[in-house]
């Protein structure tokens, strides 16, 4: 069994995003010791990760090492692990390598997955965007799906090859479609010599009336305009009923594509197992006001692993902005009570707005009486991005990067880092115009 060498109180930490971050950094004045567990060795900014994806940054200007950002605070010890368990009775955790790491009090900050709906036989066929992994998994398809458009004499097959499909109009959606679309028709316009690029197509599905459904009608609109001048087919009202290596049948109809995105909805953790809580539909824990699983006042969940209501009866959303509320809540409150004070009031959830990029020069922003489309939203959107990303380095390199990026068009990670990852199966086309709205 894992064992601190201190008797002070322990803290464990599942999970380095931002709500588990955030509450390291609110507990360091706390006379605590804390062991912050994660799979993967580094915190990773969320929100940049299409970009990575559409090749305009690299994975090491939107990720940094956990135990780089901790190196000056020795009572945080950091363990690369994933959790299999939960014991209440010894309060300890089960980790994947047998060993057992003891705790005082527990927070869980693992995050959300992929949501195929019931289908996870379309995970293969349809990626989603959740780690570097992914992202670097998706970038790879889609260059390489022009490197075989380029050498590849079947029309057909071509085609299909320079067809891209976005499942799912939330902003991961819209955000993908618009850096594939500027890809295809800037950057890539004069590397090639069989094909041209700019007669690719980018295809967004969404179920649902609008794109952006947690935004106002007329910036949902706005998006819909903005990602059709930038030649994304916008496809409302669609849902997907197959997704194969083929490509996708939505609406009734087939369309063929190498090259599926998924987008259109997340899972939370294994939280609720392992704790052997109570849980909505979406796997989130359903916890107490004070974010604290029922009937175990030790253990904390938060962020996208967390089904937190609020006053009107809605959830809390499950966004970066509201992972950092949580963790810096628990914090306070775990020194509340090592203090021997009184219990802080419920959580309660600010919100600070939504945004979404949807290309060069233009985004949307919604804060309330503030709404905010086109250049200016574009212009708020990168201030605010690079201010939340850790680290002044990382703030400067991500800044020039976009500064070269969309002076010039060029963008400088286009590396592929593994074989072919796409199938190359021929079959019939649905004559569907490039540019041309479905909704």
């Amino acid at each position: 069994m894992i064992k601190t060498s201190s008797k002070r109180h322990h803290v464990v930490i599942v999970g380095a995003g931002f709500g588990g971050l955030e509450a390291v950094q609110g507990l360091a004045s706390a006379q605590v010791d804390i062991t912050l567990v994660d799979r993967h060795n580094h915190h990773l900014f969320q929100p940049l990760l299409y970009q990575v994806a559409g090749a305009s940054l690299s994975t090491s200007e939107i990720a940094w090492p956990i135990r780089y950002l901790f190196r000056n605070r020795p009572e945080v010890q950091t363990l690369m692990a994933e959790v299999e368990g939960v014991d209440h009775g010894t309060r300890e955790m089960l980790l994947n390598n047998g060993s057992r790491l003891a705790y005082d009090t527990l927070i869980l900050a693992t995050g959300a997955r992929h949501a195929y709906f019931g289908r996870d036989d379309w995970e293969a066929f349809a990626p989603g965007l959740k780690t570097l992994e992914d992202a670097t998994t998706i970038r790879g398809r889609i260059l390489q799906a022009f490197e075989e458009a380029e050498t590849t004499s079947d029309p057909e097959l071509r085609s299909a090859l320079q067809t891209f499909v976005i499942i799912g109009g939330g902003p991961t959606g819209v955000e993908l479609a618009g850096t594939i679309a500027e890809l295809a028709r800037d950057t890539l316009a004069g590397d090639f010599r069989s094909i041209d690029p700019r007669a690719t197509r980018v295809v967004l599905i969404e179920a649902g009336p609008r794109l952006l459904a947690a935004f106002p009608e007329e910036l949902s609109e706005y998006t819909r305009q903005a990602l059709q001048k930038l030649g994304v087919e916008v496809a409302l009202g669609a849902r997907v009923t197959e997704c194969s290596a083929q490509g996708v049948v939505f609406g009734g109809y087939p369309l063929s594509s190498r090259t599926i995105l998924w987008a259109a909805g997340v899972q939370a953790s294994l939280a609720a197992e392992w704790l052997k809580a109570e849980d909505d539909r979406a796997g989130r824990v359903l916890v107490r006001p004070d974010l604290t699983v029922p009937g175990h006042p030790e253990v904390f969940v938060i962020g996208d692993t967390a089904a937190v209501a609020m006053s009107d009866g809605k959830f809390v959303p499950g966004i970066a902005p509201a992972a950092k509320q949580q963790g810096k809540y628990v914090a306070k409150l775990i020194k509340q009570r090592l203090q021997g004070g009184s219990v802080a009031e419920p959580f309660s959830y600010r919100h600070e707005g939504n945004l979404a990029t949807i290309g060069r020069r233009r985004a949307v922003v919604d804060m309330g009486r503030l709404r905010l489309r086109g250049t200016l939203a574009w212009w708020v959107w990168k201030l605010i991005h690079i201010y939340f990303l850790i680290g002044a380095q990382n703030r400067l390199s991500v800044a020039i990067s976009w500064v070269w990026n969309h002076s010039i068009g060029y963008r400088g990670s286009r590396l592929i880092m593994h074989g072919s990852t796409t199938n190359t199966q021929p079959h019939v086309t649905l004559p569907l115009g490039r540019g041309t709205s479905l909704d």
